[in-house]
């Protein structure tokens, strides 16, 4: 069992005075004079200590009976490091949990993904986490919730199943008794946003720990953009001050339909649009999206572990904050990164496009160009290899690959152990490591995958002075960890190509 931040009084006490909002999303202070619960950075004036408890989880603090403070808005904090740190049994149930399983299948369903026993599940997830899936999966409920009264005008029964709640009184009830205030208050005392929003659209702030730095995350996605599937639009969104910025949008699967994605950075925010077929997807899209951006990492621990090398230490002092670019389909993804085995990044794109032309959903898009869902690994199973413009050994590659991920012989998905699903990945014909592991980077959200064959990191490793044979540079590259990824994108952003710049 991990030791969590919480339990270590004397450093949260001195997150809690100095209001320092990197720990939001570790630990929640609860105050024993009040019975409320906060975020570290809660502008208020902080309690005495001995008035102070800490829990790992906003779950556990309302399983205390604590209620959530009006002030610093705790369920807005972005999520755990933890999560996306590890892939122990914990970090991967709180993945799935995130991604709304525990609402659609059950504890059970959660036991059976991660081939524990329930009881398993509920003892370590109440032991680090101080509270079970039941609790947990409630708490993103409420958030969800609160996110909806606060954001949409629908009506209170529309709310409370999209949210998840069985029942109109189970939502009334918890969301009185973790907020406080009744729905109807919670609306009335939401900001009114001057911006006319986009019909059947909800707008809404996702969070991240300071600093992010926009570039290789919105570059890479634009850059790498499958049309039809995904695009940038330059004049998208409302910006600091009314000022249409730039956006990052695309196409979503979801467990009851499809939605459509705008993301735009902000100072202090990600800017999000989501249109959604059906309104119950909104957490997993939501959980989703904060993935893709890698939103819930601790940049400045990852930064200053890095820093520690003194070739590494100038690329991250002239942009602090690079996040890892993800996905929001792990399958997709996988099928990506072998169209892009050994070809340009317009080649790759190109594959794929016709991937999704012949194969895809169709989806209607008002606002753009988005036309098709990527195809589901069920649509690519029955495709005829004779009609792929790839080289006989890729259309193996590819076909076996989908073969697997139909079949549910390979699961990548938020369960999946990050070692063995590497593993599995490298039985397969034409996987090699450059493959398996650029899967395990940006589709796993394995923090320390590294490319020590890739060109890009080659080239940049010769021009820093660092090894070049992939051998001594990962040997080098033992310093960095656990955090290779993110040298990775560090050592990319030393070229000119565009995915290491937001597009104009």
């Amino acid at each position: 069992m991990q030791k969590g931040m919480h339990t270590d009084t004397e450093r949260c006490v001195r997150a809690v005075r100095s209001k320092d909002a990197r720990f939001d999303g570790w630990f929640f202070t609860a105050v024993l004079t009040t019975g409320i619960y906060c975020r570290p950075s809660c502008p208020v004036v902080p309690p005495k200590p001995e008035n102070m408890v800490f829990h790992p989880s906003a779950a556990a603090c309302q399983q205390a009976g604590f209620r959530a403070c009006k002030r610093c808005r705790p369920d807005t904090s972005p999520g755990s490091p933890e999560w996306n740190r590890r892939a122990d049994l914990v970090a991967r149930a709180m993945r799935l949990i995130a991604d709304g399983v525990v609402d659609r299948e059950g504890v059970p369903g959660l036991a059976a993904r991660l081939g524990y026993s329930t009881r398993q599940i509920e003892r370590q997830l109440l032991a680090e986490l101080g509270a079970g899936p039941l609790a947990l999966a409630r708490a993103q409920r409420a958030q969800t919730a609160r996110l909806l009264i606060e954001t949409t005008a629908l009506p209170m029964a529309q709310v409370a199943f999209a949210a998840g709640f069985s029942s109109i009184r189970t939502f009334n009830d918890t969301v009185r008794e973790v907020f406080a205030l009744s729905p109807s208050d919670l609306r009335a005392r939401a900001p009114r946003n001057a911006a006319r929003p986009t019909p059947g659209a909800l707008s809404l702030r996702l969070p991240f720990r300071a600093p992010l730095n926009p570039d290789n995350l919105f570059g890479h996605l634009a850059a790498t953009a499958v049309p039809g599937v995904e695009e940038w639009l330059p004049h998208c969104l409302e910006g600091a001050g009314g000022i249409p910025v730039g956006a990052y949008r695309r196409t979503l699967r979801l467990p009851y339909g499809h939605g459509i994605v705008a993301l735009a950075p902000q100072p202090d925010h990600i800017a999000c649009r989501l249109t959604l077929g059906d309104l119950r997807d909104l957490p997993v899209a939501i959980s989703r999206c904060r993935r893709l951006l890698d939103l819930d990492a601790d940049p400045v621990a990852v930064d200053d572990q890095l820093r520690t090398d003194p070739v590494l230490a100038p690329l991250v002092d002239k942009a602090p904050g690079r996040r890892v670019p993800r996905t929001v389909d792990e399958a997709e993804f996988a099928v990506r990164a072998v169209l892009g085995q050994q070809v340009s990044t317009a080649a790759a794109r190109t594959h794929a496009a016709r991937l999704v032309t012949a194969h895809g959903e169709p989806v209607d898009d008002p606002e753009g160009g988005l036309t098709h869902l990527f195809p589901s690994p069920e649509a690519l199973a029955a495709l005829d290899p004779g009609t792929l413009a790839l080289p006989r050994t890729r259309r193996t590659t590819l076909t076996t690959l989908v073969r697997h991920l139909a079949a549910g012989e390979l699961p990548l998905g938020a369960e999946s152990d990050w070692a063995q699903a590497r593993a599995r990945l490298l039985a397969l014909p034409g996987f090699g490591p450059w493959t398996a592991d650029v899967i395990a980077m940006r589709a796993l959200g394995d923090p320390d995958a590294f490319l020590p064959t890739d060109l890009g990191i080659r080239r940049a490793a010769r021009e820093l002075g660092l090894p070049s044979t992939p051998a001594a540079l990962t040997a080098r590259a033992a310093a960095w960890r656990p955090w290779r990824a993110y040298a990775v994108q560090y050592l990319w952003a030393t070229d000119s190509h565009p995915i290491n710049f937001l597009p104009a």
